[in-house]
């Protein structure tokens, strides 16, 4: 078997100031990046334009197309402006006010406005709210219907404008603000392929997404972002509603206590494996590479805890949006991922759920695949499910080379573990189909002659087409 060379863990990167040029665009597909992230906390919708036109040109002139994805802000609450920043002291009360003409309770007490007006309502005495991600910690004392009234445990500078945080408070805003649904908008005009949902709480606010684009008549994938407490709690029903998940440490770490946070993930990765969804590990993997050409020890680590785990991805967000060094980052998730696969990454032992018969066909094609160290198992597909499936019972050695007709599923197919999706038009005769699609792997030198390769195809039979499992030698 000739060594292919394919990368299986996917590399996501945020785009901005730092790649947004289609210089480095190319650059950065060269590099091994397969999707790319547009964060609408940051981007107005004439950028979104801009830059989708952008990567779709660079992917065509590089000859790779690569997927992108939309993350939508999604509800927050944060402070107010100010007119000049606060320093906060140990002990110091301080106030949080919902109505514009609240006072504190004397001039002492400094107070800063919020944007949640049912902030009152949902708080209770003793929640511990955090500020500026986590920086500023507060307990509250108590509250009225114009304000909360807190002392503060970890001081710090309060500037305009903050996160707010609340550890296991149950928040009653809505999955899509105004905003988001504007930015939906303007994603599927784009043809954008996935919806990245931010702060999703429970399965209803993925749906509430999922109706917004079938009424747009929208092909694009959701994933569901689990950010709080309440999500962890709700993590395997969100599992199974999404196309994909999230694991976005940054608010996840204020929300939840830091030392959960590895088992949290370890917990996400192996509910996704179970049900067969993608699952992507996000936010601070390699921060240091900001300003470092570099990464840390322990980013490495990091990053490579990911690909033992076998997650189908792994993200970049701030080293790829302002950071001196975006190219050399997806180098380095490149450099990594290959290293740990070629080392046998063993993932968590997990076994997908199979409750179809198709299901037990696909791992019948895995099974064979491990035995005969085949050099790919070949897929035909029209909507990637195929593919997912396959990818979903992580082929020990054999990458998976799914042949699609539909740009769209192409570019969707990026998010898969161990999958190299292919461009190709179906014939009527599923014959001429499997022997073209052999043809194309070894003109690309995925596989050579002597190669074994699994093929999950469809074969003619007295005039009706059946699912078949074939084993094929390259010739």
């Amino acid at each position: 078997m000739k060594p292919n060379g394919l990368r299986r863990t996917k590399i996501v990167f945020t785009i901005g100031p730092a790649t947004d040029s289609p210089e480095m665009l190319e650059q950065v597909i060269r590099a091994g990046a397969d999707v790319c992230r547009i964060n609408m906390a940051h981007a107005k919708h004439d950028y979104v334009r801009e830059v989708v036109a952008r990567v779709r040109a660079a992917g065509e002139k590089v000859g790779r197309e690569i997927a992108t994805m939309m993350d939508v802000k999604g509800p927050e609450i944060r402070t107010g402006d100010l007119a000049t920043p606060i320093e906060l002291k140990p002990g110091e009360t301080f106030d949080f006010t919902v109505k514009p003409s609240a006072q504190g309770g004397g001039e002492e007490v400094r107070s800063v406005d919020v944007n949640y007006r049912d902030l009152v309502n949902d708080i209770q005495v003793g929640d511990t709210v955090l500020v500026d991600n986590g920086l500023i910690r507060f307990e509250v004392l108590e509250k009225n219907d114009a304000k909360i009234r807190c002392k503060v445990l970890i001081p710090g500078k309060l500037g305009s404008r903050r996160h707010i945080n609340l550890p296991g408070v149950r928040i009653n805003l809505p999955a899509l603000t105004e905003k988001d649904i504007g930015d939906v908008k303007v994603a599927v005009e784009c043809g954008i392929d996935f919806i990245a949902l931010s702060f999703v709480r429970e399965p209803n606010d993925i749906e509430k997404l999922r109706q917004l684009l079938d009424d747009l008549r929208s092909p694009a994938r959701i994933i569901a972002k689990i950010e709080d407490q309440q999500a962890i709690n709700n993590l395997q029903d969100i599992i199974k509603c999404c196309d994909a998940l999230m694991v976005a440490r940054g608010d996840l770490g204020i929300e939840c206590p830091f030392e959960d946070l590895p088992i949290i993930q370890r917990r996400a990765v192996k509910t996704c494996l179970t049900y067969g969804k993608p699952v992507i590990i996000a936010t601070h993997m390699l921060e240091s590479m900001i300003s470092s050409p570099m990464p840390t020890r322990a980013e490495v680590s990091d990053v490579s805890n990911a690909v033992f785990e076998q997650a189908d991805c792994v993200m970049l967000s701030g080293e790829t949006t302002v950071g001196k060094f975006p190219l050399q980052c997806v180098e380095a998730f490149d450099r990594i991922s290959r290293r740990i696969e070629a080392s046998g990454a063993g993932g968590l032992g997990v076994q997908p759920q199979l409750g179809s018969d198709h299901a037990k066909l696909l791992r019948s094609a895995v099974v064979m695949a491990n035995e005969l160290r085949a050099a790919g198992i070949v897929v035909f597909t029209r909507r990637g499910f195929v593919a997912q499936g396959i990818a979903a019972l992580r082929p020990e050695c054999s990458p998976v080379f799914a042949f699609t007709n539909m740009p769209v599923v192409l570019r969707q197919m990026r998010l898969l573990r161990g999958v190299e999706p292919i461009f190709t038009t179906f014939g009527s005769d599923p014959e001429n189909t499997v022997q073209k699609a052999i043809q194309m792997l070894v003109r690309a030198g995925h596989v050579v002659s002597g190669d074994k390769v699994v093929v999950v195809s469809d074969i003619l039979a007295s005039d009706r087409l059946i699912n078949s499992i074939q084993l094929r030698n390259v010739e």
